[in-house]
Parts: C-alpha cells; sequence; structure tokens
C-alpha cells in the first residue's frame, strides 16, 4: 500500500479539527453540557426542580424547542427549555461566545481523563455562578461514559484510507502562568471523505 506523508501547519491542523464532520465525541460532549446547564437555569427560574410540589409557584415547566447552534466544531442540536408564562431565557449562548475557547480546550483535555476540576471551573465561569459539587458530579459522570465509550470504540469496522498525524501547540493558563501544551492529534479521512477525530494525546512537549 502506498504511503503519503504530508507536512501541515498548525493553522491547517486546527481548520481540520474545526471542520470535521464527524467530530461525534465533542459535539456530544458540548450538547450535553449546554442541555444540562440549560435545565439546571429554567430549575432556578422556577425556583425549584422536576416535579417538587409548591404551593407558592408562579409558573411550570413546558417542555423544549429545538435549536441548532453553530460552534467552532460544528452545529448542535440543542433543546431549549420553556415555561408556560413564556418569560424563561436562557444566557448560555451569550456567555459561551465569551468562552469558547477556553471550553474547547477544556473538552480535549477531558477526553484525555485528566481535568474534570477544570471543566468544573470553565463551567462557572461561563455561566458566572458557582454550581453544587452533586450537579457538576453528576454532569461529569454522565460525560465519563461518553468519552469511554469513544475512548473504546472499534476503528477496525471503518476504513480510513488516509490518516493524518500531527501536533498542534496551544497557550494556555495553568497555575498562574502561561504555559505550551502540545495536543497529538489522529484525524482519519473515511471513504467518503469525512474526517473523524479518532485520537487525541495531551503532553506538554
Amino acid at each position: 500500500m502506498t504511503q503519503l506523508h504530508f507536512t501541515i501547519n498548525q493553522e491547517e491542523i486546527q481548520n481540520l479539527i474545526n471542520e470535521s464532520v464527524d467530530n461525534k465525541i465533542a459535539k456530544s460532549i458540548l450538547t450535553k453540557v449546554f442541555n444540562e446547564l440549560m435545565e439546571k437555569e429554567r430549575d432556578e427560574y422556577l425556583e425549584n426542580t422536576a416535579y417538587q410540589r409548591d404551593p407558592n409557584r408562579v409558573t411550570y415547566r413546558n417542555g423544549y424547542y429545538e435549536r441548532d447552534y453553530t460552534t467552532k466544531i460544528g452545529t448542535l442540536t440543542l433543546r431549549v427549555p420553556r415555561t408556560r408564562d413564556g418569560k424563561f431565557s436562557t444566557e448560555l449562548f451569550e456567555r459561551y461566545q465569551r468562552n469558547e475557547k477556553a471550553l474547547l480546550i477544556t473538552l480535549l483535555e477531558y477526553v484525555q481523563g485528566v481535568s474534570t476540576r477544570k471543566v468544573s471551573k470553565v463551567i462557572e465561569n461561563m455561566c458566572g455562578k458557582t454550581y453544587s459539587k452533586s450537579f457538576v458530579s453528576s454532569l461529569t459522570k454522565d460525560l465519563d461514559e461518553e468519552v469511554k465509550l469513544w475512548r473504546n470504540s472499534d476503528l477496525s469496522t471503518i476504513k480510513y484510507p488516509y490518516i493524518i498525524v500531527d501536533v498542534v501547540y496551544i497557550k494556555e493558563r495553568e497555575n498562574n502562568r502561561v504555559v505550551s501544551k502540545a495536543y497529538h492529534i489522529a484525524i482519519g479521512i473515511n471513504e467518503k471523505g469525512n474526517r473523524e477525530i479518532i485520537g487525541l494525546y495531551l503532553s506538554s512537549s
């Protein structure tokens, strides 16, 4: 089999990640984070959780509507909560735009299984508030299952005529100083021509 070797700069590799059609793990994780945080926002707006009896409540849950939301890793289909009074509105989208880069970098680390605490911190910064340990624990537990399925997925059933492997260096703040982290990325191009991130490895060099 013929082997082709590519030399690709950092910007091109970043574009490959951003444009990856089947970047399922990142999309799945971000979708769960959005949906859970919006649900929490509605709970706080109603001042009670689902099925909680409260004689002083002024309105009720009223299901969800779907919304497509475009991010750097693709378009997410989200379940946005509603209330009967029609006054509930999430602030998550606006806050996310201001913190998108930090959250996406943290998600890359999270896939490596090293940043549960960091995910919690970024989520709190994005939402502008502190959440209980039980809520964060419940959220990351669901995310752990997504990551586990992805990391243990069987790649032998999919044919990748081309595989691109390279490193992206990203600056981030750690312990009050800026450090450079190396994200080793393996991208498979399947027979349909779609790019899929099939492996990530984080190191300091």
